[in-house]
């Protein structure tokens, strides 16, 4: 079956995209899929998968510390603070993702979650994990089986809207839902699928 589990370097089954860079296995093996809590945390993987929007996964998980050290931590607070001054030394910063338009929705993204009370990125991300739980639904046998979009992804990138964020498409809510532990898109026959 095309896209099922592939044994690692350790013998290990791992989804096949994890496979293909060390940095890819890293990522697979501990963060991708496990629940991330925190209103700064998930400010951090939000923006993140809105920069990896028409690029690699890779390209902005290389550069992940890169980010942090120029948008502080991602600390919504402290974001939120940042000027046009900030805007154009983050616009020349090679260890990051140089779009105006990303860096523009980061900034005011900020801007708007630093209004919310603390806990209430959280609690709203968190409450569009589907009813069941992460394991709701049978595991995918292969990558073919895993969605780009599910109406949770819709109905959260909807809300994100309303309440003022930009660059949070369908497709971004869904990749943030998978990463952040909402679903668990391991295939069924990926070692970490039982260690969630």
């Amino acid at each position: 079956m095309s896209g099922a589990a592939v044994p690692g370097p350790d013998g290990r089954p791992r989804c096949p995209w994890g496979l293909s860079t060390d940095d890819y296995i890293a990522y697979h093996d501990t963060e991708w899929g496990r629940p991330v809590h925190g209103d700064d945390a998930l400010f951090e993987r939000l923006c993140l998968e809105a920069f990896q929007s028409g690029l690699s996964w890779i390209t902005i998980l290389r550069r992940r510390e890169g980010f942090r050290k120029a948008f502080a931590n991602f600390e919504i607070a402290a974001v939120a603070d940042f000027t046009d001054a900030d805007a154009e030394r983050l616009l020349a910063d090679p260890g990051i993702i140089r779009n105006r338009a990303k860096i523009a929705a980061t900034l005011a993204n900020a801007k708007v979650l630093n209004g919310w009370a603390d806990g209430a990125l959280d609690e709203l991300i968190w409450s569009y994990a589907p009813a069941s739980g992460a394991g709701a639904g049978p595991a995918p046998r292969a990558l073919s089986d895993v969605p780009a979009v599910t109406d949770e992804s819709t109905a959260l990138a909807k809300e994100l809207k309303k309440r003022g964020l930009r660059f949070v498409g369908p497709t971004t809510a869904y990749a943030l839902m998978q990463a952040c532990g909402l679903v668990d898109d391991h295939l069924a026959d990926c070692f970490v699928r039982g260690t969630l």
